[in-house]
C-alpha cells in the first residue's frame, strides 16, 4: 500500500531529474534564466520534501517545521521563473506558500496536531498554485495554446490542493489513514507537476519557435524587417485590403550618394547611416503598416491610406527629419540625404511586382530631380503599365538605357542578398 514516504520518495527523484534537464538547458541558453530558476526551484523542492519523508530519523523542526517550508519555497521559485521569463517585476506575493505555512506552523493546534498540517499546508499549497496560474498567463495579453493549457492544469492543482484540505476538515479521518491518504495526494500533486513540466517544455519550443523566426525576417544590422519579412507583411497587408476599400501605398527609400559615404567615411559610417534611418523612419510608419530593408541601401514601406496626402505627408516627413542633422560618425560628421518613390495602387488591383516596379520608377524619377525629394506615381498612374509613347512632362517616364543599367544594378545587388 502507498503511504507518504513513498510517495515523497517518488518526488523527490522526480524533482531531481526535472533540476538536471533544467540546468542543462540553461547551459545550453543562458539568455534565458528562468531555466535555472526553474532548476532551483525543483532542487529546492526536493530537498524539502527529503526533509519531510526523514522524519522521525532528524528532529521534527527540520522534518516538519522547516522541511515543508523549503518545499513550499521551491513553488515560489517557479512562480519567480514565469515573471522572468515574462521579464515582469518579481513580487513579493511569490514567497506567500511557505511563509502562510509558517505562519500556520506557528500555532501550537496546528504544530502538535497531523491532520492540521496537512490541512494548513494544502491550503499553502493552493495559494501558490493560483499564484502560478497568475504567472503563466501573459503579460501582454498574447494568446499562446501551451499557456492556456499550462494555466488549467495550475487551476486544476490549487482545486485539487484546496479539496485535499477541505475533505481533511469535513472528514477529520485517524491519523493512519491521513498518513495513506498523503500518500497518495502526494503522488497526485507529483502527476499533475509532471503534464506541467510537459506544458511547459511545449511553452518554451513555441517561444524559441518564435524567436527563431524573428530573426529569420529581421535585417540583422539595423534592426527591421529584411526581405523575406517584408514580403510576409506585404501579403497580411494586401489581404486585409480585401475587407475594407483602402489603397496601399508603397515607399521606396533609397540613401543618395551611399557609395561615396563608404569610399569618403568608411564602412562603419555608412552603417551608422544605415541604422539611423532605418531608426527615423521605424518611428514614423504607422503600426498598419510595414517597413524594411529591401538590400544596400534600399528601403520600402507599405502603408494602408485612403488619401494620396497621407503616403505624401509620410515620405516628405521621413526625409526632412532624416536630412535635418549630419550624423556624427566617430569625428566626422556625415550629411546624408534620401530619395522617396512612391507608389499607390488600390487594395483589390495591387500586386508586389506592380507596386514595387512603380515605386522605383518614381525612385529613379527623384533621384534624376536631383536627390532628396518625393515623386509620386498616382493612382491613375500606376493603374495601367508606363506607355513609352507619353512625354516625360505629363508625368510618365520613357525607359532609357539609364532605366535599364538602374534595374541590372538593383538585380545584383537583390541576388546579393
Amino acid at each position: 500500500m502507498l503511504n507518504m514516504t513513498t510517495g515523497l520518495t517518488i518526488w523527490c527523484s522526480e524533482a531531481i531529474t526535472l533540476a538536471t534537464v533544467l540546468l542543462l538547458a540553461w547551459r545550453h541558453d543562458r539568455k534565458s534564466p528562468a531555466y535555472l530558476i526553474w532548476a532551483l526551484g525543483f532542487t529546492i523542492s526536493a530537498a524539502g520534501f527529503a526533509l519531510v519523508a526523514a522524519r522521525g530519523v532528524i528532529p521534527d523542526i527540520w522534518s516538519i517545521q522547516i522541511g515543508n517550508a523549503v518545499g513550499l519555497l521551491g513553488e515560489s521559485a517557479w512562480i519567480a521563473g514565469f515573471r522572468i521569463m515574462d521579464k515582469r517585476k518579481l513580487e513579493w506575493s511569490a514567497f506567500l506558500p511557505p511563509v502562510l505555512w509558517l505562519i500556520g506552523v506557528s500555532l501550537p493546534w496546528v504544530t502538535d496536531n497531523f491532520v492540521n498540517r496537512i490541512i494548513v499546508y494544502d491550503l499553502a499549497g493552493a495559494v501558490g498554485a493560483t499564484l502560478l496560474a497568475f504567472a503563466v498567463h501573459p503579460a501582454d495579453g498574447r494568446r499562446e495554446p501551451a499557456r492556456g493549457q499550462l494555466g488549467i492544469v495550475f487551476v486544476t492543482l490549487a482545486c485539487f490542493c484546496f479539496g485535499s484540505a477541505l475533505w481533511m476538515v469535513l472528514m477529520a479521518p485517524p491519523l493512519e489513514q491521513a498518513m495513506i491518504y498523503r500518500g497518495y495526494i502526494a503522488l497526485g500533486y507529483a502527476l499533475l507537476i509532471i503534464v506541467a513540466i510537459i506544458l511547459n517544455g511545449k511553452l518554451l519550443m513555441e517561444r524559441a519557435e518564435r524567436r527563431w523566426r524573428a530573426i529569420s525576417i529581421t535585417d540583422t544590422l539595423t534592426g527591421v524587417l529584411n526581405r523575406r519579412g517584408l514580403q510576409e507583411s506585404y501579403e497580411i497587408l494586401a489581404g486585409e485590403g480585401q475587407h475594407r476599400p483602402r489603397k496601399l501605398a508603397a515607399l521606396l527609400f533609397d540613401l543618395d550618394h551611399f557609395k561615396k559615404i563608404n569610399d569618403r567615411h568608411g564602412h562603419q559610417a555608412g552603417d551608422a547611416v544605415l541604422v539611423e534611418f532605418a531608426r527615423i523612419a521605424r518611428q514614423f510608419v504607422p503600426r498598419s503598416g510595414a517597413f524594411g530593408r529591401m538590400g544596400g541601401e534600399e528601403f520600402v514601406a507599405f502603408v494602408p491610406i485612403d488619401e494620396q496626402s497621407q503616403a505624401e505627408a509620410l515620405a516628405e516627413t521621413i526625409r526632412a527629419d532624416f536630412c535635418r542633422v549630419p550624423l556624427l560618425a566617430g569625428r566626422s560628421l556625415v550629411p546624408a540625404t534620401v530619395s522617396i518613390g512612391v507608389s499607390i495602387m488600390p487594395h483589390d488591383t495591387v500586386s508586389w511586382d506592380r507596386l514595387v516596379s512603380f515605386a522605383d520608377r518614381a525612385l529613379y524619377a527623384a533621384k534624376r530631380a536631383g536627390r532628396n525629394c518625393t515623386i509620386v506615381f498616382n493612382e491613375m498612374e500606376t493603374a495601367r503599365e508606363p506607355d513609352a509613347t507619353i512625354a516625360a512632362d505629363e508625368g510618365e517616364l520613357v525607359p532609357t538605357l539609364d532605366d535599364q543599367i538602374h534595374a541590372l544594378r538593383r538585380m545584383g545587388t537583390l541576388a546579393r542578398m
